[in-house]
């Protein structure tokens, strides 16, 4: 009894006598792609760079790519406000200026010191010298002040004396120099390891002295580099601890980062330079059995084999990379590997904004990216911006799309936490953007309350928008952030639009509905494809799309404003599939869909006086 999936098997070619049972698979159904997924690219202190991560809450952004800074570009900050405004997934791109630097610092690293002596072979005789790094000290009959030394009886009575005054003196040269005797050498050490030492010049006019030149001192030979794992100054808090391990005879590492969970690697054997290997092998590979890799830091093998002493290392050098960031860099490249906007191809991100970018000159480039992805790009205008330049400014950078939103440059205060900031100006298009992510696709950012503002240059001037000022945003499609709205006296968004002319599309709920069916049924309707087009898979597949908009409209996301009709037709038969184009292996289906009207200008007629007459008719019921 064979059982086989449907097309699996030839049923006009059976020749043994059996059951044959062919599992048919369901009617397929469409479930809508997210819409809540909100995209963001800007700077951060730690994090993979060009590479999204989604987060979802403040507390996994931070773990991520650290905490939120007050500068420009900062993504933390956009995060942060996007959460308040009920974002509940965030893409996010962290990009540099390349110049960021991963924190390091080098475990148990001891630099070899310089070495250097004079060999006396007899009493030196008054006025002669030794010269150490360019001080001279000279020998004296007697009455020896200041940098003399006496004569004495005997060449270890003076050298006694020399060594005395050697190691007594604070001038800045002898310093530089510790200092022993070995019979009638003098020893000389660099007090500093390192190259460096072997600068430090020796020499003498005692008569049969020699001197030996400094020589022999090296670069600092660490047991173990350790390096964050990303670039950043979040990198310079982590501390790594090397202390006696649980089980006796054994070491462990101890990582530890400001809001990150800490990590063990315990039990660790060995000695000289297979315990540093070991080290090595536990933090970038792992423990069997007991823990992953280190997902804060990874080691590197250094040169010494000294054994493990007790101590606690500051990794420091880490910086962010964001001196040099500008529009270009967030919006990065379009080729292997993608930088910066780029990055979100293909990670079904509904509404995407590049932080605190508002060079108009970018807006073309991101237009072309939000039409090509199915998503809606969120900017503004500098901070200080009136109407009528933002206006201007819209009209040169010649953008008519529904693919952007623009926000005027009227900047928001908001109370920055984490900064000790209770006024801190912010872009306008963090609020707008966390709202979009937040709302169903078919809602308007129109008089909808934004969270968390204290307040904006405008209202802060005291002087409200005119209507002359608002008829002015409206016209050239810009969005305003603003107290009063419709709704009354809270901050929201003054229109609702995208920045298209066309007034049948220029809402936000345009923009997001088309996008999130369009992005739907891309995602979905690929079932069909390599299937023979019969008139059960046409039935099948116009029962998918149908479907889809009957669950829409039966969860109002579209409808007529009646609510007694279809707010959908599709058509999928011999009228849009004639024989010469299915014979090619086209099968096409044609969607109309009807989205509910976003309320823009509610009109009340009013009717009022002492002469009105009001005509009331009574009903009567059958009983």
């Amino acid at each position: 009894m064979p059982i086989v999936q449907q097309g699996f098997l030839n049923t006009t070619a059976l020749s043994v006598a059996d059951v044959y049972i062919q599992i048919v698979p369901p009617q397929f159904l469409i479930n809508g792609v997210p819409s809540n997924v909100l995209g963001l690219v800007g700077s951060a202190t730690w994090g993979p760079v060009n590479q999204p991560q989604i987060v979802g809450s403040p507390a996994q952004f931070k773990a991520k790519f650290g905490p939120y800074q007050a500068r420009q570009y900062d993504m933390g900050t956009w995060a942060t406000i996007a959460f308040q405004q009920g974002a509940t997934a965030i893409q996010c791109v962290r990009v540099t200026d390349g110049t960021d630097v991963a924190a390091t610092v080098q475990a148990q690293a001891s630099a070899p010191k310089a070495t250097g002596k004079i060999s006396f072979s007899g009493q030196p005789t008054a006025s002669q010298t030794i010269t150490l790094n360019g001080t001279a000290v000279t020998f004296v009959a007697s009455g020896a002040s200041g940098l003399q030394v006496n004569i004495g009886a005997n060449l270890a009575a003076t050298l006694a004396s020399l060594l005395t005054l050697l190691q007594g003196s604070s001038d800045t040269q002898l310093v530089k120099f510790t200092y022993a005797l070995s019979g009638t050498d003098l020893n000389l050490t660099a007090a500093t390891g390192g190259t460096a030492g072997n600068s430090l010049t020796v020499a003498t006019t005692a008569t049969g002295a020699t001197v030996t030149n400094m020589s022999g001192g090296a670069a600092a030979a660490p047991a173990l580099t350790l390096t964050s794992k990303y670039t950043g100054s979040f990198g310079n808090g982590i501390k790594v601890t090397i202390q006696p391990g649980s089980a006796v005879g054994t070491s462990q590492v101890l990582v530890a980062a400001p809001g990150l969970a800490s990590e063990k690697f315990d039990n660790i054997g060995g000695s000289g330079a297979t315990f540093w290997a070991n080290v090595v092998a536990a933090i970038n590979g792992g423990q069997s059995g007991a823990r992953g890799p280190s997902d804060i830091i990874t080691a590197t093998i250094g040169t010494s084999s000294a054994s493990p002493q007790t101590a606690t290392y500051a990794l420091q050098g880490g910086t962010d990379g964001v001196t040099g960031l500008n529009a270009t860099a967030l919006l990065g490249v379009d080729t292997a590997p993608r930088t910066g906007m780029y990055a979100l191809r293909g990670q079904k991100v509904a509404v995407a904004a590049l932080c605190d970018v508002t060079d108009t000159t970018s807006w073309a480039t991101q237009v072309a990216f939000g039409l090509g992805e199915g998503v809606y790009m969120i900017t503004s205008g500098p901070a200080g911006q009136d109407p009528q330049t933002a206006a201007t400014a819209k009209a040169t950078a010649g953008i008519d799309s529904y693919a952007m939103k623009i926000m005027l440059g009227d900047w928001v205060y908001w109370n920055d936490t984490a900064n000790g900031l209770p006024q801190r100006l912010v872009s306008p298009a963090a609020f707008a953007a966390g709202l979009l992510s937040a709302l169903s696709p078919n809602q308007s950012t129109l008089n909808k309350q934004l969270q968390a503002v204290v307040g904006t240059e405008q209202s802060a001037s005291g002087q409200p928008y005119t209507t002359a000022d608002l008829q002015i945003l409206a016209g050239a499609g810009i969005d305003v952030i603003c107290n009063p709205v419709p709704g009354g006296n809270y901050f929201g968004c003054r229109n609702g639009r995208n920045a298209s002319s066309n007034d049948v599309i220029h809402g936000d709920n345009y923009t997001r509905m088309t996008n999130y069916i369009a992005t739907t049924l891309d995602a979905a309707m690929g079932i069909y494809v390599g299937k023979l087009q019969s008139a059960t898979t046409r039935r099948q597949a116009k029962t998918t799309i149908d479907s889809f908009f009957g669950n829409l409209q039966q969860q109002g996301l579209i409808g007529t404003p009646s609510g007694r009709d279809d707010a959908w037709a599709s058509v999928l038969d011999d009228s849009n599939n004639p024989a010469s184009r299915v014979a090619l292996g086209y099968m096409q289906a044609d969607v109309q869909v009807q989205y509910l009207s976003v309320i823009e200008y509610f009109l009340v007629n009013l009717e009022a006086g002492q002469s009105v007459q009001i005509e009331r008719k009574s009903v009567n019921f059958a009983v």
